[in-house]
């Protein structure tokens, strides 16, 4: 075991982590842990792009407004508000860190979309690559940061808490077990602060548009300290996953449906028209629905997203990436519809946290998708992301910084014991990891997903209880891998998104559940899981 030190730990690299991590290093020494490359995250996927007030006919009100509706009654309206006048700063620190947003040929202003829920246009882009652009330009800044230390390819395996060590007097963070997935060496950092930024949980599901990187690692690691979890039923199914068997996890943004996509049956059928009055542009939980309910009803294996009526030149200059890649699968969008499918695409719930992005454990930070803080309600707007991930990245930096300069987080120099791996062995049995991560993600889908009964969530319940006391035996008996840890923490997460679910006796937003289809006008309350050891 390696023991280091610092005075900003941050784990996860995604726009909230490297906002983090770029801001916090102008007064301190940061070590950033990353589970691969620093530039791959969820962030980097984002097609759409960041959601702010920046066009003439739009207003800090509008955003507002569209961003309550979108969150059915559960966002928190204070943190909306912080969050979207904000917004337009965040765009403006981006472009001085050398983000290329797209502009407008004509006046040079930059170009803005409109996706769904959303009443004017104000995402910014950069093309359909917007993720990748904004992670490159963060991920180089970071590389020229003398004072940000990387650790790519280290994954954390647990945080490191005063109770967790023995220690006496109140509980508080002191950093993190970090596996050095090269070597397999245990790193322990300790820290003043802790930051968690590792984004989202989709691999708990059968079919997702996230990486296989989203496997709900700081939501696992903050539960099993004690921090507050709330609100993990609301998971967000993106509506338009591209169908086809080549076409791993790849994303049909909602930019096209902004742009004037209608969604189709195969006989032509624009079937959002009877559904909401935004027809193809509705909130995502409504679209989701829509289609899972098609699907099921009609017996096809998807629905279309028809451009054809957009000009093809249009088509190619404004979605390059997503144009380029359905050419490679033989779909030629500009002449074509495009077959699409729902896939769980983001975490509304995890670790609960205030305006600065604190947890409910001292010392312990959480921003960005793994983090809970009110804005997205019970279904994000889209493109509200990255402005939460901006936002908070930046906040919950300052706050950090003014814990250092006050003290620090704690009152003594703290050593960490080394870790012990006991009597583990090498496993030659990779096969039950591989097995159990697969009867999980399949459950979850089948039991868990878009449309949900309380039978179904009961059987969910049952296996991930069978699951984890499997894992829970497997992993003390063998020695760690990275396959291993993520196994533990999405049956963690499995659990709690079913424990949340069985919850909430309504039907709200993206918890949709046909023993409880109406709302209950006294549900606009969180649902909170917390662990007490």
């Amino acid at each position: 075991m390696v023991w280091r030190t610092c005075d900003f730990l941050v784990i996860g690299s995604g726009i909230a982590g490297l906002t983090f991590a770029l801001e916090a290093a102008r007064h301190g020494h940061v070590i950033l842990a990353t589970k691969r490359g620093l530039e791959e995250s969820n962030s980097r996927y984002a097609q759409g792009g960041i959601a702010a007030v920046l066009g003439p006919d739009d207003s800090f009100a509008d955003h507002v407004r569209d961003t309550l509706a979108a969150g059915v009654g559960l966002c928190r309206p204070d943190i909306v508000e912080l969050c979207v006048q904000e917004g337009p700063a965040r765009i403006a620190a981006l472009r001085e860190v050398g983000v290329r947003f797209s502009r407008s040929e004509a006046t040079g202003d930059l170009s803005l979309g409109r996706e769904g829920g959303h009443s004017r246009r104000r995402v910014a882009h950069a093309g359909d690559i917007s993720g990748e652009e904004i992670i490159r330009a963060l991920a180089q800044a970071a590389r020229e940061e003398p004072n940000l230390e990387l650790l790519e390819d280290h994954i954390a395996i647990d945080l490191v808490t005063r109770r967790k060590l023995g220690l006496a007097g109140p509980d508080c963070c002191l950093g993190a077990h970090l596996l050095d997935v090269s070597t397999g060496l245990v790193r322990s950092v300790t820290s003043q602060t802790t930051t968690l930024a590792t984004g989202g949980a989709g691999k708990v599901y059968l079919y997702t548009s996230n990486p296989d990187i989203a496997s709900g690692d700081g939501v696992a690691m903050a539960y099993r300290a004690g921090a507050r979890i709330a609100n993990m039923e609301f998971f967000q199914f993106h509506p338009t996953c591209l169908y086809h068997p080549e076409a791993k996890s790849f994303l049909i943004s909602e930019a096209l449906r902004g742009e004037g996509g209608v969604l189709r049956l195969a006989d032509g059928t624009p079937f959002m028209d009877e559904v909401h009055p935004l027809k193809s542009l509705a909130p995502r939980d409504v679209v989701a629905r829509a289609i899972d309910d098609q699907l099921k009803r009609t017996g096809q294996d998807s629905v279309f997203l028809d451009m054809t009526a957009l000009p093809a030149d249009f088509l190619r200059n404004r979605f390059p990436n997503i144009h380029a890649r359905c050419l490679q699968l033989g779909i030629d969008m500009t002449s074509q519809p495009i077959p699409v499918v729902p896939a769980a695409h983001f975490m509304c719930g995890g670790v609960q946290v205030d305006t600065n992005g604190e947890s409910s454990i001292p010392g312990l930070f959480a921003i960005g998708e793994v983090s809970c803080t009110g804005l997205h309600g019970a279904n994000r707007l889209a493109s509200n992301s990255l402005l939460e991930g901006a936002v908070y990245g930046y906040r919950a930096a300052r706050r950090a910084v003014e814990i250092l300069q006050q003290g620090g987080g704690r009152t003594e120099e703290v050593t960490v014991p080394p870790w012990d791996p006991g009597a583990a062995t090498d496993s030659d049995e990779t096969v039950v990891v591989s097995q159990n991560w697969e009867e999980i993600r399949r459950f979850m889908w089948n039991y868990v997903g878009i449309v949900r009964t309380t039978r179904r969530l009961q059987r969910a319940f049952r296996r991930i209880e069978t699951i984890a006391e499997e894992i829970q035996q497997y992993y003390w008996d063998f020695l760690l891998t990275s396959d291993l840890i993520e196994l533990r923490n999405i049956a963690l997460v499995a659990e709690l998104i079913v424990r949340s679910a069985l919850q909430r006796k309504e039907s709200r937003g993206l918890h949709y559940t046909l023993d409880y289809p109406e709302k209950d006008p006294h549900g606009a309350r969180e649902t909170v899981c917390q662990r007490w050891t």
